[in-house]
């Protein structure tokens, strides 16, 4: 059985698709990050990484004990090498893959969240500092990276050329930051993409089931949580 220690974030909900669509049976843990959960190894299988998601395996595919790891990617690419889906075996296909993957993981993600941190969240905590240089860049750097993606789905179906854990890597957070709102008409090929993934069964029943975690968290009608930060009441963290 493989646990996924489970917070609301589009960093997790890669994990939970990637399982639902390799059909592994998992079981989700809410882990409260208001109250610091993530930093208790005692509560991670003895993970020390202090951030979500972390899984645990109690069936490696080496017959040894429970493997227990951490980093999005890095789960991602275990589940593709432990059955063989979703992660082409040959050299090229298998590359591009990868770097579909590492570039998600270095730039689409952590350029993606201070692009919503500074639009959501800096007015509650500037005390009067002006933050407008940092949300320029970081609005810019987004689109940087929409543009990208949406050059390279001009070129193919899917980022690694056939559906993909590089896909799985990058769906949470277009979903999240969703460009067809936000810059609608603009990239006609990611919202090609966005859809496509979007109306994949094993994505719809990753969501699903974790929407229906109890995490403490009061929820919206999308059922998307409010997560509680000292200094500004709850804001949304998933759409």
């Amino acid at each position: 059985m493989i646990t996924l220690y489970y917070c609301p974030s589009p960093n997790v909900h890669k994990i939970c698709i990637a399982l639902e669509e390799m059909e592994l049976p998992y079981a989700l843990k809410p882990i409260d990050l208001s109250k610091n959960e993530h930093r208790d190894t005692s509560l991670l299988s003895g993970s020390s990484a202090g951030r979500l998601p972390v899984l645990a395996d109690d069936e490696p595919a080496d017959g040894g004990e429970p493997l227990v790891t951490f980093e999005s990617g890095a789960i991602l690419q275990y589940l593709g090498e432990k059955t063989g889906r979703f992660l082409p075996a040959d050299l090229r296909g298998r590359q591009r893959v990868v770097e579909w993957l590492f570039w998600q993981m270095g730039g689409l993600g952590p350029i993606g969240g201070q692009h919503w941190h500074f639009r959501a969240l800096a007015d509650h905590f500037k005390n009067g500092a002006d933050t407008t240089y940092s949300e320029n860049r970081y609005r810019n750097m987004w689109r940087s990276m929409l543009t990208r993606m949406d050059g390279r789905l001009a070129e193919a179906e899917y980022l690694g050329g056939d559906y993909s854990i590089a896909d799985m890597a990058c769906f949470p957070w277009i979903e999240y930051m969703d460009p067809r709102t936000e810059y609608p008409g603009e990239f006609a090929n990611v919202e090609r993409w966005t859809t496509a993934v979007a109306a994949r069964p094993a994505v719809q029943e990753g969501y699903r089931k974790a929407y229906a975690v109890d995490t403490g968290y009061e929820r919206n009608e999308k059922g998307a949580a409010f997560y509680p930060m000292d200094g500004i009441g709850k804001y949304v963290v998933i759409v």
